[in-house]
């Protein structure tokens, strides 16, 4: 078999990114829809809740609801940012779920085998031309070369174009 051209590889590719970024993109975009529902209707049910708190604490009686008041305050404040922290926990895990699944999917495709050669090439640019690889159960491929190793599995590359985005990923989900 020839050794593919790199940039023959490159432009093979570039369908598959730009499909695959194009679904990120939706996919992300529809998350954000969803998690923005989420964390309101989560957000409104901790005001009513803190509504319905701070309403009992006046009927206490002014002096005692006043220092209830603060308390059921803060703490209404903390449990409700502790919902809003947990739903963006939810939707950035269920965004890595669905990135990963995406790119699991990958294996299916007519390119695997260039992308396979891709990441050997990869691979030993970083730990050398006598690098060990072994294709992974789960796609993509893992090097080893004088105890250094390298992960090319889908998942890991992944995670790691997840973790690339930083923390222009919490736009996802901020109003």
């Amino acid at each position: 078999m020839k050794a593919p051209v790199p940039g023959r590889v490159e432009s093979a590719l570039e369908p598959v990114r730009a499909e695959l970024l194009r679904a990120a993109r939706a996919e992300a975009a529809d998350l954000l829809a969803r998690a923005d529902r989420d964390a309101t209707a989560l957000l409104e049910h901790a005001r009513a809740e803190a509504r319905a708190l701070l309403e009992d604490a006046h009927r206490e009686g002014e002096a005692q609801g006043a220092a209830a008041g603060r308390v059921i305050r803060a703490r209404a404040r903390r449990t409700a940012r502790a919902r809003e922290l947990a739903a963006r926990r939810e939707t950035y895990e269920e965004l890595g779920r669905r990135a990963t699944a995406h790119v699991r999917e990958l294996r299916h495709t007519a390119d695997y085998p260039l992308l396979l050669e891709r990441l050997t090439r990869h691979a030993r640019r970083l730990l050398g031309p006598d690098a060990e690889t072994a294709v992974h159960s789960g796609g993509g491929l893992v090097a080893h070369a004088a105890g250094r190793r390298v992960d090319c599995t889908l998942d890991a590359l992944a995670a790691r174009a997840l973790d690339r985005l930083g923390a222009e990923v919490e736009s996802l989900w901020t109003p």
